[in-house]
């Protein structure tokens, strides 16, 4: 259980939003949002500035200002004009390659009328401007950047907008009625005509409306254009900051020694050796997440503080932790899963005695890492009376008030400067704070030693992969009984797996009748089914996270290859079994599929000898993307050649990346069905180390992928993670035709 939801302080800091989720009677009127004024011009902006707002989260309940608008509403603090008219626009999510860093400016230029040519993006902070809308929690994650903020940005480029127009009428002295806008300029009768830049100034001074006519998505000029990626230069050609690249004046360098086995401590350390390492500044001992400790080796540099933490000598109390070992859990999982438990479907299974058929099956699903390709990092350093932070990380306010518990400072003395960070799937959005937590212990053990400057917690590659935290290990255990006809009469099944919410201050809203609804989501859907579903939450000693899709990512390939084994056995078409079993419920899945159906040619073109089709269809995050693939068995290993998608996201934003989200999810769906992608632990310790022992695609690996989408004019929903899911049981799917056996597992079992 992580001390996150046991501390009355902490809980106080949450936004209103999520405290009302943890104790529903406590503020749930409390107030929200800042006078509509609260602007400053910025030292050299010389325009429409970024808005002063306190850091800290928990004083985004200040009282309303007579605009009524929120710090989340406030232009000030999102759009900044220059007096050359350059705008550049606030993020309120962390970029980590899902593009929402050209997707939101593109929203909020679209309403302004801003020239893209002249547009620019930074990201925000644990400012409470920056936090999402809805949950009132500063949050990357759960595909909702813009479907949260979709219409919060569009608003706020059309308050500015607005705020702009009102100066040139004032200037003019003419009704503002009679002007409009394009390209970054106001434009009014006989021909005259402001830029941005030259009214910026005054516009500053223009009261913020409260209420602001959007345009005719018929109107729209950006959105739903195919748009180049603001990031696109700097990152391909390698001069992207991102948050391992922080260098300030006087930086050191740490990495820890972590403990062999989850949550245990330090018996003894010898040290010498480090020290005597050139460049090793100091060797101190620091608390670590769920009640370990670890040894922090700084430095001038990480060589050197690798160096030294390679020297030092070790000696672990292992003897008081629970050491988890993949066999061992693997039995035990099966022994759950025959005893009663609670359920989340609970339908009448006498029909499974006397079906005509019945099919029994067992999954199995290990752990796996986030790896991203950027290891975590955190950098902190002491100013004035406060502390800032350097990170790239999905929940900065979190974040903020966690540095500011280890440090015994207010949240609003600390500030956190949101980084780039290269990917992340889940891993930089941690309920604990935890490798934050760890970097702040870490800097305050170096004023301890007598160091002052800035502190930069470097993790190493094996680090990431040996120190947690994983998609949790599952097993699955179905019967179902059907008809001829493919006809379901019964579906009995038993999901054991641990909870990722347990222990978090999600825990409240997401954890119901013993049941976490993150594991257990998909389930059944779209297909309305007589299913009891049985679920088991076992503690282990491994932390456990949500990882690119969530429960999606099990709980699709249970569904959609029984689904279409059950197609298989009944002699019918999987993708028409499919389509009768929408009946005229599920347009958006219909639709999906249809679209990837006749796009990819199936059932009319003829596939090369040794290939096969697979289908597979799911909704996740309010998307639904099928896929239409195809494959091959080359020398007893899969070989995925061609995925055809179909993606309902609704409105489309930037069809580019739409476009990069699918393809990535399924590299990374791919990634889970090739051998040796799996994390396995012998005797509590992780034996994967690098990528060497945890196998990821290689380029000769990647298909063909073609990504379609089904016309939509409705609020766009998320595409970052829907795109995983369906990819896995549409390749496990082909590979059971070309082969005769269904895959029960992953990664894939040929032999």
């Amino acid at each position: 259980m992580l001390p996150f939801t046991q501390d009355p302080a902490l809980i106080a800091e949450l936004p209103p939003a999520v405290r009302r989720l943890l104790q529903p009677a406590a503020e749930a009127g409390a107030p929200t949002g800042l006078p509509r004024r609260s602007v400053l011009k910025l030292a050299g902006a010389g325009g429409l500035a970024l808005g002063a707002f306190p850091l800290s989260a928990s004083t985004a309940a200040a009282p309303a200002g007579d605009a009524g608008l929120k710090p989340t509403q406030q232009p000030s603090a999102f759009v900044q004009i220059a007096p050359s008219g350059e705008v550049t626009v606030a993020l309120n999510r962390l970029e980590f390659g899902q593009g929402v860093q050209t997707a939101l400016p593109m929203v909020l230029a679209e309403e302004l009328d801003a020239d893209w040519r002249l547009v620019r993006v930074r990201h925000g902070s644990n400012d409470p401007a920056y936090a999402d809308p809805l949950w009132g929690l500063h949050l990357t994650g759960g595909s909702t950047a813009l479907k949260n903020s979709f219409t919060q940005y569009r608003e706020l480029g059309a308050r500015a907008r607005a705020m702009l127009v009102a100066a040139a009428a004032a200037r003019w002295n003419v009704d503002a009625a009679t002007l409009r806008t394009r390209d970054g300029r106001v434009l009014g009768p006989g021909g005259r005509s402001l830029g941005y830049g030259e009214l910026a100034e005054a516009a500053m001074a223009q009261p913020v409306p409260l209420q602001v006519a959007l345009k005719d998505p018929k109107d729209f000029r950006l959105i739903g254009r195919p748009t180049g990626r603001l990031d696109a230069v700097a990152k391909s050609s390698g001069r992207q900051v991102f948050g391992i690249d922080v260098r300030l004046p006087g930086q050191l360098t740490a990495v820890i020694a972590r403990p062999p086995v989850f949550g245990a401590k330090v018996k003894s350390v010898d040290d010498a050796a480090a020290r005597a390492v050139k460049g090793v500044r100091a060797v101190v001992r620091v608390p670590l997440d769920r009640g370990a400790e670890g040894v922090a080796v700084i430095a001038d540099g990480y060589w050197p503080a690798r160096q030294g933490r390679e020297a030092l000598k070790l000696d672990w109390d292992t003897d008081r932790v629970e050491k988890v070992d993949s066999e061992r859990q693997r039995a035990m999982y099966r022994e759950l899963a025959g005893r009663p438990g609670p359920r989340h479907f609970d339908a009448d299974m006498a029909p499974l005695a006397s079906a005509p058929r019945r099919l029994e099956a067992e999954f199995h699903f290990p752990y796996l890492a986030h790896a991203p390709m950027e290891p975590l990092n955190c950098t902190v350093q002491a100013v004035g009376d406060g502390v800032e932070l350097w990170v790239g990380t999905q929940m900065p306010g979190l974040d903020g008030a966690a540095a500011a518990r280890v440090f015994g400072l207010k949240p609003e003395q600390v500030k956190v400067n949101v980084q780039y960070a290269g990917g992340g799937f889940g891993r930089r959005a941690i309920p604990s704070s935890e490798y934050v937590v760890e970097a702040c212990e870490v800097a305050k053990a170096a004023r301890g030693a007598g160091l002052q400057g800035p502190i930069r917690t470097l993790w190493s590659r094996e680090d990431d992969l040996q120190g947690g935290y994983y998609r949790p290990s599952q097993l699955h255990r179905a019967r179902i009984g059907f008809d001829a006809a493919g006809r379901v009469l019964a579906w009995d099944h038993v999901i054991v797996g641990q909870s990722i919410m347990a222990g978090t201050f999600f825990e409240g809203a997401m954890v119901r009748n013993g049941i976490d609804t993150t594991g257990v989501e998909g389930m059944r859907e779209p297909y309305e089914l007589p299913m009891r579903l049985t679920v088991h939450h076992p503690q282990q000693n491994v932390p456990v996270l949500w990882w690119r899709s969530v429960g999606s990512t099990h709980t699709a390939f249970v569904m959609e290859t029984l689904i279409d084994e059950i197609a298989r056995a009944s002699g019918q078409d999987p993708v028409a079994y499919r389509m009768r079993l929408f009946g005229t419920e599920h347009p958006r899945h219909r639709a999906a599929l249809q679209l990837a159906v006749d796009r990819s040619g199936y059932g009319k073109k003829a596939l090369a000898p040794g290939r096969a089709w697979g289908v597979a269809v799911h909704q996740s995050f309010d998307s639904v993307v099928a896929y239409v693939v195809e494959a091959s068995v080359q020398q007893g290993r899969p070989v995925l050649h061609r995925v055809t998608a179909g993606v309902h996201c609704n409105l489309v934003v930037n069809p580019r990346t739409v476009e990069a989200q699918v393809q990535g999810a399924a590299l990374m769906g791919l990634a889970m069905c090739l051998p040796g992608h799996a994390i396995t632990l012998k005797d509590g310790r992780v034996e994967q180390r690098n990528f060497g022992e945890y196998a990821l695609p290689r380029i000769t690996d990647m298909p063909q992928v073609a990504v379609h989408t089904v016309p939509s004019a409705d609020p766009p929903t998320g595409m970052g993670e829907p795109g995983l899911p369906p990819l896995a049981p549409a390749f496990a799917n082909a590979v059971a035709r070309l082969t005769g056996k269904p895959q029960r597992q992953l990664p894939f079992q040929l032999a």
